[in-house]
């Protein structure tokens, strides 16, 4: 599995091109809830004092997602002809801070982040969570943080995102989760 990456972690990422040259930053994630998957990043300027560029970086003109940069083929790619589907949506406005509930009802957490595989494929395989009462019970609950794969059908309405009660797994950290969205075993609630 490629590397997991959280999509604020990606938030002032340089985009580079494959010779090395610096060309902008991440602003912010454009998610499709519906597809999960990322569809492009809106861009700023390098540096403390740059503005927004007014431009999105379409999926399709993304070499590669890694650990340090987004990877581009040549300068062009960020203002090419491939838009950023409009239904998409800037994580922080509608997804960050929503809902994860079970299909049978049963409040699993709030989306605090979204998990982003490496790579080329711009895929979701899950989110960080804080964690409701239903997943940690007991009287003096602290607040507790973890990852849930995103699973096969995941099913957006409103400010909430569903997922089938069965597929529902947790863990504390990224490597567990990888070991989760792969279908390895994992925690059950």
């Amino acid at each position: 599995m490629d590397e997991l990456m959280t999509a604020r972690s990606l938030t002032t990422r340089p985009v580079v091109t494959l010779g090395g040259d610096a060309v902008a930053q991440v602003k912010d994630t454009v998610f499709d809830a519906a597809a999960g998957r990322i569809v492009g990043f809106a861009l700023s300027g390098r540096g403390l004092l740059s503005g927004s560029l007014g431009h999105r970086l379409p999926w399709s003109a993304v070499h590669c997602l890694g650990h340090d940069a987004v990877m581009i083929r040549s300068r062009r790619d960020p203002a090419g002809a491939s838009p950023v589907p409009p239904d998409g949506e800037v994580l922080r406005d509608r997804v960050l801070g929503a809902r994860l509930l079970t299909d049978s009802g049963t409040e699993v957490g709030t989306v605090l982040d979204v998990v982003v595989a490496g790579g080329r494929s711009g895929r979701v395989v899950g989110f960080r969570v804080d964690a409701s009462k239903a997943l940690v019970p007991g009287p003096r609950r602290r607040r507790r943080r973890v990852y849930v794969p995103r699973g096969e059908d995941l099913t957006v309405t409103g400010r909430a995102l569903v997922l089938p009660g069965e597929s529902v797994r947790v863990t504390e950290d990224l490597s567990g989760l990888g070991a989760l969205a792969a279908g390895r075993p994992g925690c059950t609630p």
